[in-house]
């Protein structure tokens, strides 16, 4: 790991006017993932802002029903969070879905948000990876791509997007708080990932001088919350196909998925198809896409996925 500096900031301006002054400079909260990095040499930021004691680890329920989440939230206090438990279960379950009982002690929520693909490739600084260094090629393709995405790649990257946390955020249209010092944003979290791009090492909307400081919930939408998960492993791996799926009061149903593309994958336009159709809604939420004889499994697992847990919700109400 090459030298950097630490400095603890003491409030998110702090921390913000930190950043703006030095270049290249980066956040750190939990570090579960940038210091892997950092160890890698992947990424070497000259200075580290700690957001720990910048007063973002707060969850509260707002007046009008929505819950505000700061950044340096732990996974673990999240998911054990009451209002979470009983009125957004499906992230709950999302989060004890991911990594282990201690990274999720130190894994905060921003974090979670922002962290890179586990693609093999990127991690592998003697192969050749456009996210990690623009416009070297991609290895993955043609390489070894079990893991990766099937849906939304590109020429420049079929690397696929590791968190949990964001699939269930997605499916229940959570926002996203975005300060700088110049003043606060707010983007609903479809629009916050970049999909397939000539230019995959920019993943998010987020620019440089902005920190995550809130993701915020809307009003609970009731129903039954589900979070399945399929990966190699029974716990401790990042998921070859997961599915966020919520059935609503109303009758219809809405899901997103996770480990099929560079970001949340959701198709809004085809949800009512999911208790009706669930061959088309998979056709049409899977159209165009580019998979490998490692990775077509991917789509039939999809379409497994979201049957077992329509049987399963159909079981449950009879």
């Amino acid at each position: 790991m090459r030298p950097f500096n630490f400095i603890t900031a003491e409030s998110p301006q702090h921390a913000l006017s930190l950043v703006a002054e030095n270049k290249n400079a980066k956040f750190i909260a939990g570090g579960t993932n940038l210091l892997d990095l950092m160890k890698l040499e992947i990424e070497a930021p000259p200075l580290l802002v700690d957001i720990s004691k910048t007063g973002l680890d707060k969850i509260e329920k707002r007046e009008d029903g929505r819950i505000a989440i700061g950044t340096s939230v732990t996974n673990s206090a999240l998911a054990a969070d009451m209002n979470i438990r009983r009125d957004y279960p499906v992230l709950s379950r999302a989060l004890l879905a991911g990594a282990s009982g201690q990274l999720r002690n130190k894994a905060t929520t921003g974090g979670n948000l922002l962290q890179r693909t586990r693609c093999p490739y990127f991690y592998n600084t003697a192969q050749a990876c456009n996210k990690r260094l623009p416009g070297s090629g991609c290895s993955a393709k043609g390489g070894f791509s079990r893991q990766l995405a099937v849906i939304d790649v590109s020429d420049a990257c079929i690397a696929s997007f590791p968190s949990d946390m964001a699939v269930a955020l997605r499916v229940l249209d959570a926002e996203i708080e975005l300060c700088s010092l110049t003043g606060t944003r707010i983007i609903p979290i479809r629009d916050f990932y970049h999909g397939a791009t000539t230019q995959p090492h920019i993943e998010t909307v987020i620019r440089r001088d902005e920190l995550i400081t809130r993701i915020i919930l809307p009003r609970p939408i009731g129903g039954s919350h589900f979070y399945e998960k399929v990966r190699d492993r029974a716990s401790y791996a990042f998921a070859l196909v997961s599915a966020a799926m919520v059935f609503l009061p109303d009758g219809s149903a809405r899901v997103a998925l996770g480990g099929v593309a560079p970001k949340p994958w959701r198709v809004e336009s085809a949800e009512q198809l999911l208790t009706t159709d669930i061959d088309e809604y998979v056709r049409i939420a899977f159209s165009g896409a580019s998979s490998t004889h490692e990775n077509q499994f991917k789509i039939p697992l999809a379409k497994q996925i979201l049957t077992t847990l329509i049987n399963e919700h159909k079981e449950a109400m009879a």
